[in-house]
């Protein structure tokens, strides 16, 4: 297999009538997913558009997905853009790619203007209405191999400025065939999409519909304000399988909902992206016992997750969930500050190696050769890695243990101190709900924001009792909610930058 729309070539041969994406709006089939993204493959093939990113500038719906396909049928990439993203964020997107085209809705094509394109709009629903040219999408397929590219997704990291990764046939397959066997997903899995389509979390529940002939169910973003018409919509459409960030999970068991409304056919849940506070998965535990509890970990540039970990035991309220074992196909290990393997239990910096690293950054060299690097371990012949810039360690289970990320460790009266510790100490505390910390590097501060119910004096006291004097923070302020990145991450940034505007009020 060496193309991605095999999987679609096989179920829309199978369930044609089945449906494959749904949202509160539309539903498409198999079949017109695959008729569709013939008709618009041919389109850009009769426009000469080949081998070249082509922007999806569409809100998250099944549409969007269509439009996907249909790039990836004549042989280009997708890029999706969505106009939630912030416009200063969309415009670096379109200065990097310069793309010829963009696909767009009617609702859509009047703004792209404002971002800076000058080229050609495609309007979908003019696409799909194109006569398939057999012998034009015949040569696409023909000459296709499995490094071409399927997509290119931006992702801002720890600086803010967007880097557009790049990723092909072979690791969207690799990640696919693994991530679905630890999964356990079949034809009767039906998914709930919580993330944005422009984020690679959607991988998951994407290319896994198309490979089983599942559904998935398109959840709309402003559900996640009302926990408890979440969980009712959930039931109403009989969600039985979510791969979500943490923070949309503890938005449910944080504010109450199980009190009012229990999902009732989930039977898997998959998180990630943050550490899962120990108390709120446990309220998990407690309403939905039934289901498999699965912590997945993974970056943007090796498609998507790595690791996984089955939740087999309890854990205290400071124990962080292990992110487990590599998938298969993938290795994983720990390198030192002097690229030396970490051993007995020590801490090092996660590195990747494996058909699942992605291609590198899109127009961007010196970047992708600053973190995809040469295997320092290997002295006999090329082989790349990805250097994650996390920091992990193996408990006395074997078990990979996330930390926090490279650049969220500091050096404070004289110690080192990786903020995650200090976070997953908060989270033990009862009625703190969710909490973050960052470093006033100037002040030389450590300053922890948090959401719940307690106050700061009665944070600052339960922390005395679990942390040492060095780690306590020296500003502790409680919120009302937290900032998040676009792919369900705590947004430290945003963090840094209200707090520094904070401070200089003052």
């Amino acid at each position: 297999m060496i193309n991605v729309l095999e999987y679609l070539d096989h179920t829309a041969a199978d369930y044609p009538q089945k449906t494959a994406f749904a949202d509160e709006n539309t539903a498409l089939t198999f079949g017109e997913l695959h008729d569709g993204a013939r008709a618009i493959g041919s389109f850009l093939c009769g426009h000469g558009i080949y081998k070249k990113p082509v922007v999806v500038f569409m809100p998250k719906s099944p549409q969007t997905i269509l439009a996907f396909l249909g790039v990836i049928s004549a042989g280009c990439f997708y890029v999706p853009i969505d106009e939630e993203m912030p416009a200063q964020r969309i415009t670096l997107i379109f200065e990097q790619l310069q793309p010829e085209a963009v696909i767009c809705d009617s609702a859509s094509k009047d703004s792209i203007k404002e971002y800076g394109f000058s080229g050609e709009k495609l309007l979908y629903d003019e696409m799909t209405g194109t006569p398939a040219d057999e012998d034009a999408l015949a040569y696409v397929r023909k000459n296709a191999i499995d490094t071409d590219p399927v997509y290119v997704v931006f992702t801002s990291g720890s600086t803010g400025i967007p880097k557009g990764v790049v990723a092909c046939h072979r690791s969207v397959i690799d990640y696919i065939e693994v991530l679905t066997e630890v999964l356990r997903i079949d034809g009767d899995t039906v998914f709930g999409l919580q993330v944005p389509l422009y984020v690679d979390a959607c991988l998951k529940e994407v290319y896994a519909t198309l490979k089983f002939g599942a559904t998935t169910w398109m959840i709309p973003k402003q559900l996640f304000m009302f926990p408890v018409r979440l969980v009712e919509f959930m039931n109403r459409h009989r969600i039985n399988t979510v791969c979500w960030v943490v923070s949309a999970l503890t938005i449910i068991s944080g504010l109450g909902a199980f009190k009012k409304a229990v999902p009732e056919h989930l039977r898997t849940i998959a998180f990630g992206s943050e550490v899962f506070p120990i108390r709120q998965f446990n309220l998990w535990k407690q309403y939905v016992p039934g289901a498999r509890y699965i912590n997945l970990y993974g970056p943007t540039e090796a498609t998507g997750m790595s690791c996984w970990f089955e939740v087999d035991r309890d854990f205290a309220l400071d124990e962080p969930i292990p992110i487990g074992q590599p998938f298969k196909n993938t290795d994983i290990f720990l390198l030192d500050e002097n690229d030396r393997p970490v051993t007995n239990g020590g801490q090092g910096e996660i590195c990747i190696r494996g058909t699942s690293l992605a291609m590198g950054y899109y127009s961007a060299f010196e970047k992708t050769g600053q973190v995809f690097v040469q295997n320092p371990l290997n002295k006999s012949y090329p082989e790349l890695i990805y250097r994650t810039g996390d920091i992990a360690r193996y408990n006395e289970r074997k078990e990979l243990v996330f930390i926090s990320r490279k650049d969220n460790q500091i050096k404070h009266m004289g110690q080192r101190i990786e903020l995650g510790e200090i976070e997953i100490a908060a989270n033990a505390v009862n009625a703190v709900s969710g909490a973050c910390c960052i470093f006033d590097n100037e002040k030389k501060k450590i300053v922890l924001f948090y959401t719940g119910d307690m106050d700061e004096a009665l944070v600052s006291q339960a922390l005395r009792d679990r942390l040492p004097r060095y780690m306590m923070p020296n500003l502790i302020f409680k919120r009302q909610s937290m900032p998040y990145t676009s792919n369900g991450k705590l947004d430290r940034i945003a963090l840094k930058q209200q707090y520094a505007a904070q401070s200089k009020s003052k």
